[in-house]
């Protein structure tokens, strides 16, 4: 989780939201009693944490999505204090956006950090009813270091579900949302590595995990990807890996001579077994090239643009502020959503 120069239409950090679906789906899905909704379909609203200490040098990026967010759909944004509230809307007049924009409601609740696609609700479908899930958040394994702090996010969804008054589920199992990706009918695709992590889940089988998916989203197939990119301290995220863009379709990242991951690297056979994996499940790839990469802060970075956010008409994408390969990308992922 980096954030990185903006320019232009290139806006970071999508991951730092999560979605609320309220609406079916197609025909395939009017037979099914749970589910978990596609990001793709129509959305009531898109919730964000605003960045506090830890975060503060993505606050502008984070003004920006709030901005374009809010030209479309509702938008829900916690601060955890007075300074962080006078800070957030500071930033998006600095940009030009309206804090008080009809579409734009502010909330008062404790958090820790700002990535609320992983320490966020899971809303999940039961018949008519929406209810959201709270699956333990624990600071993505301690990757991030002792200093890290969690509790506040992992209530979060309690909180959310007050707010919307809404019933909560609790799951007594250490995930994130980011390492989620569903179809809106029957299936999800996750990587072992992220929820295997004996650091989260100690002593927890594949079986278990299969079986409790099943439960708790009413998915028919459960595909399992595994590996860890170099340097990707979520253990592995599926945002960043491999996305549903329709029902039957997936987008998996892939490597190339322009990349630091090479393609005869250890990543490179990570992405490349993952689109083997959902080609034999059944299921359309198209691959997704990695063309270049960015230096910041003295750390070289892939430029994978693969953790874009999907909303009621529009697509966010991840920027690294390299024209060449920014301009490219947003060609591409507007090809893989033609009607936004």
């Amino acid at each position: 989780m980096v954030g990185l120069k903006i320019t232009g239409w290139t806006i970071l950090l999508t991951f730092a939201m999560t979605v609320i679906s309220a609406t079916n789906q197609a025909d395939e899905v009017q037979n099914v009693t749970k589910r978990v909704p596609a990001e793709w379909e129509p959305q009531e609203a898109i919730w964000m944490q605003w960045p506090g200490y830890w975060e503060k040098e993505s606050e502008i990026a984070f003004a920006k999505i709030a901005d374009i967010v809010s030209r479309y759909e509702k938008l829900h944004i916690l601060y955890h204090s007075d300074q962080v509230y006078a800070d957030a809307r500071k930033a998006m007049s600095d940009i030009g956006a309206d804090p008080q924009h009809t579409n734009i409601q502010w909330h008062a609740v404790p958090y820790d950090n700002s990535w609320m696609r992983d320490n966020g609700p899971v809303y999940v479908l039961n018949g008519n009813e929406l209810r959201i899930q709270n699956w333990e958040f624990d600071g993505w394994g301690g990757a991030f270091g002792s200093d890290i702090p969690f509790n506040l996010d992992n209530i979060v969804p309690i909180k959310v579900g007050k707010i919307l008054n809404m019933p909560v589920d609790h799951i007594d199992i250490v995930h994130e949302r980011g390492n989620l990706e569903f179809n809106g009918s029957d299936t999800v695709i996750l990587n072992w590595s992220t929820i295997g992590d004996s650091n989260r889940n100690l002593a927890y089988s594949k079986k278990q995990a299969e079986e409790d998916l099943r439960e708790y989203f009413g998915v028919r197939q459960v595909i399992f990807i595994e590996g860890v990119p170099e340097g990707d301290l979520t253990k592995g995220h599926i945002d960043g890996i491999a996305r549903f863009i329709g029902s039957r379709t997936v987008v998996v990242v892939r490597c190339t001579s322009r990349s630091l991951c090479r393609p005869d690297s250890t990543d490179a056979e990570i992405y490349d077994k993952a689109a083997k994996i959902i080609e034999m499940e059944g299921f359309n790839v198209i691959r997704e090239p990695i063309e270049g990469f960015v230096n910041h802060k003295d750390q070289m970075f892939d430029t994978n643009y693969m953790n874009w956010l999907v909303g009621n008409g529009f697509v966010i994408v991840p920027g690294f502020g390299n024209p060449e390969t920014d301009i490219t990308a947003k060609s591409r992922i507007e090809s893989y959503f033609p009607d936004r």
